[in-house]
């Protein structure tokens, strides 16, 4: 009881930290799936070219992303990325955009495999009936793709929330920043830990509900369509 009460009146008095700190780690994560995809669909079509240089370069970006750590990652963007190039001078824009790059190899893969699922009748259908190739893909193949590897996109949402923690090794005041602020100022080294770990398991347990309920009501939709 006594270790209870004793969250509550440390999550009473430093709220805010968490708040923002939740806040931060949702921003960063949403930002990384949304354009995460977005550049992942990309990459997953460069990847299936048929055109040889184009398929290496991507193929080994997918790889060169994959086998190498996220927080490898954050630092070569933060520090090395503005060297080269003209981007805004922002910790959270950089975590963020660093993010997004690791979050695209993944999800390249992902849709890959989706769109790989899809019958190939499907395309021949679309050709057959006049539609050329882009066109096919972006109104035929993609959305059936998508809807196929939601699941599989959301476990990777979810897998970001927890991931996106490393970010706070360029002081970005993301959930775990904070909480190590926080650790600091107090001289508690394990109830901000504590408590940012009750928020994050209570995000993924939450979404992966949420997850789990679409997925459900997808499957059952195929079902009655089906029938």
């Amino acid at each position: 009881m006594d270790v209870i009460t004793e969250l509550i009146e440390f999550i009473s008095k430093y709220y805010s930290y968490y708040i923002n700190g939740t806040l931060a780690t949702l921003q960063i994560s949403f930002f990384g799936v949304v354009f995460g995809t977005i550049l992942g669909i990309i990459l997953s079509l460069l990847r299936m070219s048929k055109t040889k240089i184009i398929n290496i370069i991507s193929t080994a970006y997918i790889e060169l992303v994959r086998g190498t750590p996220l927080i490898l990652q954050v630092y070569l963007v933060y520090y090395g990325l503005p060297m080269v190039l003209p981007m805004p001078d922002s910790r959270m824009f950089l975590g963020t955009f660093a993010v997004v790059l690791n979050s695209s190899a993944y999800i390249a893969e992902i849709i890959r495999a989706g769109i790989q699922s899809i019958d190939g009748g499907q395309m021949e259908a679309a050709r057959s009936l006049g539609m050329g190739y882009g066109v096919s893909m972006q109104f035929i193949i993609i959305p059936q793709a998508l809807k196929n590897i939601l699941p599989a996109l959301g476990n990777e949402f979810v897998t970001l929330v927890k991931e996106s923690a490393i970010i706070s090794v360029i002081a970005i005041p993301d959930l775990m920043y904070n909480a190590d602020t926080l650790r600091g100022i107090t001289y508690k080294p394990f109830t901000p830990l504590i408590i940012a770990g009750i928020i994050y398991f209570t995000i993924t347990f939450t979404l992966s509900k949420i997850l789990g309920a679409i997925e459900g009501r997808l499957s059952a939709s195929d079902t009655s369509s089906e029938s």
